[in-house]
């Protein structure tokens, strides 16, 4: 499959660009960014080709994978549908409902596959851990802590203008939500969204299953406090979350793998674009609950 890569910036970097240049099965074709010395820089880092014109690379490939804000990504990914373009996407799918749907509805006309790059759905060991807990019923609460220090000095997504505009709710929520509702089951209805510091925000969930989640999420926790954590409890008892020791890359790697085979066998994947469309609404539910508090 031949691939291109739609973004220049530090996740292009760190984990696609070097993902689609390792894959066995991608010919990594080129790059486009909306910064044309930095496309050149990264294509020549990783043996392929920096183009100025988005059109031009997508009639050239058969997928794109995108690295960008959500609110760029979107209509990109939108765009790329309609050239007959798979599509290797992140979290968040889009910064609004409206943006999202149309990303799906455009992969949906043009009969393309799609996978949203949600990191933990990915990893194999949480991979297998949730497809054991969705196969108990009688879950009763879950619990779901991802906590970030995003905006301190090394990290290289501290000038984020995206991330520092939509905070924790729309950079971390979505990878909570990716993990809680295999499990759980959709989001009926978001109870409660409250705020606490800074970008830190809390929500309560009620699921289809009946049971009850709270989220707490932050991009802006003291750098001794950060990390995830995700408990459930019901019939079969307590169980966390596991740690994985796979990065981005490898990740992505198989998510790549993922899209592959949604292309082939058009099998929609778990984590498609309509999959990021309903993270999208149950985040845009509770933005909207703490717009009115304010």
């Amino acid at each position: 499959m031949r691939i291109g890569l739609l973004g220049t910036g530090p996740w292009a970097e760190m984990a696609h660009a070097p993902a689609l240049s390792e894959h066995r099965e991608l010919d990594f074709v080129g790059v486009w960014g909306r910064r044309k010395e930095a496309a050149e820089a990264l294509a020549e880092r990783h043996g392929s080709r920096a183009y100025e014109d988005v059109d031009t690379l997508l009639a050239e490939v058969d997928a794109v994978a995108i690295a960008l804000p959500p609110s760029v990504q979107a209509p990109l990914a939108a765009r790329a549908a309609r050239a007959n373009c798979h599509l290797l996407l992140d979290k968040p799918l889009a910064a609004s409902v409206e943006e999202g749907r149309a990303v799906v509805e455009a992969a949906t006309e043009a009969d393309v596959a799609s996978v949203v790059f949600f990191t933990a759905r990915f990893q194999s060991t949480i991979q297998a851990w949730i497809a054991e807990q969705a196969a108990l019923d009688g879950w009763f609460t879950g619990r779901a802590e991802w906590l970030g220090s995003v905006f301190t000095d090394g990290s290289p997504f501290a000038d984020s203008p995206w991330r520092r505009e939509k905070g924790g709710l729309w950079d971390v929520g979505p990878h909570a939500l990716s993990v809680l509702l295999p499990v759980l089951g959709d989001v009926e209805r978001v109870a409660a969204a409250a705020r606490g510091p800074e970008d830190t925000v809390h929500l309560i969930l009620q699921h289809v299953s009946g049971a009850s989640s709270t989220l707490t999420l932050s991009l802006t926790a003291p750098p001794a406090a950060a990390g995830a954590t995700l408990e459930l409890r019901g019939k079969a008892g307590v169980t966390v979350l596991p740690e994985s020791t796979e990065g981005a890359v490898p990740s992505l790697v198989r998510a790549a793998d993922a899209l592959l085979a949604a292309a082939r066998t058009g099998r929609p994947d778990p984590c498609d674009a309509a999959f990021g469309l309903r993270v999208t609404e149950i985040l845009a539910a509770a933005e909207a609950q703490l717009t009115e508090r304010n």
